[in-house]
């Protein structure tokens, strides 16, 4: 498989449990119920999910409000490793992009969370040969 895309993002996690504090509604508008789970309301947990779903739009080549929150899920498997799953307009658009998997990092202080995507082109696409 050929990357086709990179994108980093990193959060101030005061400023961000600030946000949520002042906007609650902000955890379901930006969260699933799994990744809310998975971060156990940690804040800093949650920026970094935050973090890499911005970066997955950077990888994909769009900006915020080229899908919803909530399309881009950071899960974490039973070794608690981080992964991206892509649903309806997120899915559409790596599909455009020709992008057959993300892959994630995550890394957080009480400070700052920061996140690395790389994307993987499909099998058989033209950026994936």
């Amino acid at each position: 498989m050929a990357t086709v895309g990179v994108g980093v993002d990193i959060v101030d996690v005061p400023r961000f449990a600030l946000a949520l504090d002042r906007h609650p509604k902000l955890l379901t508008r930006l969260f699933t119920d799994q990744e809310r789970s998975d971060a156990n309301s940690r804040p800093e947990r949650l920026a970094a999910r935050f973090a890499a779903k911005e970066a997955v739009l950077k990888t994909l080549g769009s900006g915020i409000g080229a899908a919803p929150w909530r399309s881009i899920e950071i899960r974490r498997d039973a070794s608690g490793a981080p992964s991206v799953h892509l649903h309806g307009a997120a899915k559409e658009l790596a599909s455009r992009c020709g992008v057959g998997e993300l892959h994630v990092s995550l890394t957080h202080t009480d400070q700052m969370a920061a996140a690395f995507v790389v994307a993987s082109a499909a099998i058989g696409s033209p950026r994936g040969g």
